[in-house]
């Protein structure tokens, strides 16, 4: 089922790479952009992770908690959040649960694999609602910066 904007949030609780389970609910109050990636490693995935990474002094003056999901172990998570110097919550949806209630799975993706998180930017607000939503076909787009700093704005 598509997300839409002004719809609650699904709501879930995925393993960060500190092996502590991570719930949408632990950050009520709190606006939250939620990134879903395909592939730890890879370089648009990195480029977009860096790029919050270097933008997170602007995120925390707009209230917002940034996740960053993948079909990825929550071991290699830990291995690229520890290269990259990021400092948010990696998530990881190994069994791809939670991309597949956001509607943001490739059904076949680069090297036949099947049940790749597509890349997705959402923002939710501190009540738990879709405020913005983006869910790319190709993997070497990245998401509208622009527009998701814009949304948490007028959130504030």
């Amino acid at each position: 089922m598509k997300i839409e904007i002004g719809q609650s949030a699904p709501e879930f609780a995925l393993f960060n790479t500190e092996k502590n389970k991570v719930s949408l609910s632990d950050y009520k109050g709190k606006n939250v952009v939620l990134l879903f990636f395909p592939l730890a490693f890879s370089g648009v995935c990195t480029k977009e992770l860096c790029s919050m990474r270097d933008d997170m002094a602007k995120y925390n003056g707009m209230n917002a908690a940034i996740l960053g999901v993948s079909i990825d172990s929550l071991f290699t998570l830990g291995r690229f959040k520890q290269e990259n110097l990021l400092e948010f919550d990696l998530l990881s949806d190994f069994n791809k649960e939670v991309s597949a209630m956001y509607a943001c799975l490739y059904e076949s993706f680069a090297f036949e694999m099947r049940g790749v998180s597509k890349r997705s930017a959402f923002v939710i607000d501190a009540d738990g609602i879709i405020r913005y939503a983006e869910v790319l076909e190709s993997a070497g787009d990245l998401p509208n910066f622009e527009a998701i700093d814009e949304c948490l704005k007028g959130l504030n």
